[in-house]
């Protein structure tokens, strides 16, 4: 599959926000599962249930509704893999039908996560409460760019008739590296190879056991490479250069638990 999109150029942003609204790279099967389409979708599934762009950003964002209680937004750009079948409450997931019948993948370079560090001032010897926090970009150093799970969703606006597709990347539990990295959260993207990758995109008759079993997908901390990078980072044309702080604690990398 790296042979097969080799020569496309997608790579004309720096860096891609899911706060942004910039469409994203996505990889769907073609109808007959024999092949597969590289198009754009907006990152942060949307429900079929909203029905117009006004109950989207009610949906994404906290609001106080006509009684001034306030609601909580959700943030749709990551699907715990947790959740995909069953939310929280025990009920059945918005990603459900999605994880099901419209698995795909999103091409990646590399990604970014902050490091948060709570410092310990000399006066009370006491963590402070708010962390300060570093910047890091995460790759694959023996790939030029790699796939990350991914579910997505057809959404149609039904007062403005807009169609669009969106779609969300599964997260899973970090692994050493990452829970290192990404430590307020301690979850990493579902990286997967291209045999797994092939699998979960084309392979139509999944079952849900196995669906949950490759969404849960561990990468190998030693295969990946962590740098911290300037908290500028967005702003420059080369967001992945390296930036040393010398006050950062350097991640250990020597052990991974099995």
């Amino acid at each position: 599959m790296e042979h097969a999109v080799r020569n496309f150029n997608f790579w004309d942003k720096g860096v891609i926000s899911g706060f942004s609204g910039t469409p994203v790279a996505v990889l769907i099967p073609t109808e007959d599962h024999a092949n597969f389409d590289i198009v754009q979708m907006e990152w942060g599934l949307i429900p079929p249930y909203i029905n117009n762009r006004d109950g989207v950003e009610k949906f994404r964002n906290s609001y106080k509704d006509a009684n001034g209680k306030w609601k909580q937004g959700y943030t749709t750009l990551n699907a715990t893999t947790e959740n995909l079948f069953v939310n929280d409450w025990g009920k059945p997931s918005m990603f459900a039908d999605a994880v099901r019948n419209r698995r795909c993948l999103l091409m990646s370079t590399g990604f970014f996560e902050w490091r948060h560090i709570y410092r310990n001032p000399k006066k009370t010897g006491l963590p402070l409460k708010t962390p300060d926090k570093y910047p890091y970009y995460i790759s694959l150093p023996d790939h030029d760019y790699f796939f990350m799970a991914g579910i997505w969703q057809p959404w149609t606006d039904k007062e403005t008739g807009e169609h669009v597709n969106t779609f969300a990347i599964t997260t899973t539990i970090a692994n050493h590296l990452m829970t290192q990295v990404h430590n307020s959260k301690k979850r990493m993207p579902t990286i997967l190879n291209d045999d797994l990758a092939w699998e979960w995109m084309m392979n139509e008759k999944l079952s849900d056991e196995r669906i949950q079993q490759i969404a849960a997908t561990q990468y190998q901390a030693k295969l990946m490479e962590a740098c911290t990078i300037t908290k500028e980072f967005q702003a420059l044309l080369d967001p992945t250069e390296k930036f040393e702080y010398e006050d950062v604690p350097v991640l250990e990398l020597t052990i991974e638990p099995s």
